[in-house]
């Protein structure tokens, strides 16, 4: 059956879930399907439109069986010999060629540049942890209710250093030049987290103390009482989601 054409039904979205939150930290934080079902819930869409699916461990639906689908953090590189990235590309090539709106959250974010004509390696200023400021570059229909810079979670190494061509750069942070970027209007990759809270953000780092050394982490946990615009781009990307598609996105 196709979830997103049901006459009389909302449209229905899936999570494709990239990475497990650790088991200690599940209790008081969940696992990232229920962190972007409650992003998206404050955003108005009902947990009922909102599947998930295990990359790692089950099998996919038909491409089209979704209005649209939402790829989640992980700490792989996308650019890692795993068999599960490159038939993840697969799909997300897949569903975006049957009209299917693909939304890429830091690893999502970018496997969507690195799949599809762009470049992603480790940053030369090494792991963005913390409140990060991103200015927003330019200005789309479904940025409702409209902000100029997002304050938001980041916690990455990895970055997009070129864009796939044809994609528009909407978003930038100091320490991440391509903090956002869509193709058409069928792909949308976001570097930041709007998912995590800031508690789940602290012990996330707090995991990493020897990965990130003294001074990244310190850094990091004192940018946590910042105000986070988190319920704006959760607006953003259920707005972007439920939008009809312009276009398709770029082949490889």
């Amino acid at each position: 059956m196709d979830s997103s054409t049901t006459p009389g039904q909302k449209l229905k979205f899936a999570v494709l879930q990239t990475d497990t939150v650790v088991p200690e930290y599940q209790p008081r934080h969940g696992d990232y399907p229920g962190m972007f079902v409650q992003l998206l819930g404050d955003a108005g869409m009902a947990a009922e439109q909102i599947d998930s699916y295990d990359v790692q461990r089950e099998p996919y639906p038909e491409p089209s069986a979704y209005a649209g689908y939402l790829i989640t953090g992980s700490k792989s590189s996308v650019y890692d010999k795993e068999p599960w990235i490159a038939e993840l590309a697969e799909f997300v090539g897949a569903a975006m060629a049957a009209g299917r709106k693909v939304v890429g959250i830091c690893f999502g974010h970018q496997l969507l540049a690195h799949f599809f004509g762009g470049h992603v390696a480790v940053a030369s200023n090494g792991w963005a942890v913390g409140v990060h400021q991103n200015a927003v570059l330019a200005q789309m229909l479904w940025m409702q209710p409209p902000a100029d810079n997002l304050s938001m979670l980041s916690s990455h190494q990895d970055q997009v250093q070129a864009l796939p061509k044809g994609a528009q750069l909407i978003a930038s942070t100091e320490h991440c030049p391509v903090a956002g970027f869509v193709m058409g209007n069928i792909a949308l990759g976001l570097q930041s987290h709007p998912e995590f809270s800031a508690a789940y953000a602290g012990d996330l780092m707090n995991l990493r103390t020897e990965t990130l050394g003294p001074t990244v982490l310190a850094q990091g946990l004192g940018t946590l009482g910042c105000p986070l615009d988190t319920k704006i781009a959760g607006q953003w990307i259920a707005n972007f989601l439920q939008s009809s598609p312009v276009g398709k996105a770029i082949e490889n």
